[in-house]
């Protein structure tokens, strides 16, 4: 099927799980059991042909053919790095566009996705949030990324996928919880619990739903180890400030054997100094935890200086000695901005602000 350049207000079959699915059939009088059937032939399978769906009846395939839209994206543009990441510009029937970003790696294939067309959070070290936020991407929006991926790589190319592109899941929960349900699903994309990651800068209310509703791995952007840096570097810690997000990650539900990843930028001469590396391991004491130390990746008109490899060897040097998991994340696909932090896509009219609630 073809992708529209318009919107539509016929429903979207990729942003349906299960649960959305059945409901559907139940109102058309089809048997709960065709949701599997579609689910599979939509996702695992990655057919979008209503008629090639051979055991799904010929009345239902023709009413989804009549009523319903796959919801694909249009791929913009498209981009290879030289060390094996490839990033897709993907374009919105509002004109919109996000970007998506594969990272080849020996023993996995991770997708990074995206869950919001720019960002409202203003973190001062990130393309994404220069931009402000347009709107939240549908369900359909988030699946249709790692879709364009698996037609573009193959359909056991994606091993991991990390909502870590444009967007701060945890304010779009409405969207996010049920694409990570389809993640899940054995009939949708069978990956496991572990597989899947929710990274956020710590909007607790939406912390505690995740928690409450998801099995899935988490990671917190901390970025800081005091709350006047972090005012600066993440804004919403003027409202969710470090006492408060450490309290909550204490509490928050993990699933056995499970660590909450951190989120450490580092910054030349902001957060990158011996004292900074003490007072992180004060601050992740009692939390099973694993320190991911990301050498920052410069965009037009950054203020920020990468710190070196010596200090950023220091920094980690100090973490591994308290006895705390630490690693330093390898800059994959800055060739063609698509390391972290480099995501900006196509945002009209984008808004700088730091919202206080989910937008449910």
């Amino acid at each position: 099927m073809s992708v529209s350049a318009q919107a539509s207000d016929r429903p979207k079959l990729l942003g349906l799980d299960r649960i959305g699915l059945e409901s559907l059939f139940v109102e058309w009088g089809e048997p709960r059991f065709r949701a599997a059937q579609v689910l599979q032939w939509l996702h695992a399978r990655q057919v979008g042909d209503f008629a090639q769906m051979s055991n799904v009846n010929k009345v239902l395939r023709e009413r989804l053919e009549e009523n319903c839209e796959v919801g694909e994206l249009a791929v913009l543009r498209e981009q290879h790095a030289g060390d094996g990441t490839r990033k897709w510009l993907l374009g919105l029937p509002d004109g919109n566009a996000i970007e998506t970003v594969f990272i080849p790696e020996d023993e996995r294939g991770t997708l990074c996705i995206s869950s919001q067309v720019g960002c409202s959070l203003a973190c001062s070290f990130c393309a994404t949030g220069a931009q402000g936020l347009n709107r939240n991407l549908e369900t359909h929006e988030i699946i249709a990324q790692i879709r364009v991926a698996r037609r573009e790589l193959g359909l056991d190319a994606i091993s991991n996928v990390v909502f870590m592109g444009m967007g701060e899941p945890l304010l779009n929960l409405k969207q996010v919880l049920p694409a990570i349900r389809l993640l899940l699903d054995d009939y949708g994309y069978g990956l496991g619990s572990r597989r899947v990651t929710v990274s956020t800068a710590g909007v607790l209310p939406g912390l505690a739903q995740l928690g409450r509703e998801s099995p899935v791995n988490l990671a917190i952007s901390l970025h800081a180890t005091r709350d006047d840096i972090r005012d600066e570097l993440v804004p919403i810690n003027r409202h969710y400030p470090l006492r408060e997000l450490l309290a909550a990650c204490r509490a928050y539900p993990l699933p056995p054997r499970r660590r909450i990843t951190f989120e450490y930028v580092m910054l030349d001469g902001i957060n990158d100094q011996d004292q900074h590396a003490r007072e992180l391991v004060r601050l992740l004491a009692g939390i099973p935890a694993m320190v991911n130390l990301i050498p920052f990746n410069p965009f037009p008109e950054a203020r920020y200086r990468r710190s070196s490899q010596a200090r950023i060897d220091a920094f980690r040097e100090i973490i591994l000695r308290a006895g705390l998991m630490t690693v330093t994340r390898k800059t994959r696909g800055d060739d063609i901005a698509a390391a972290c932090g480099q995501l900006a896509g196509q945002v009209q009219q984008g808004r700088r602000s730091v919202p206080l609630r989910v937008l449910n």
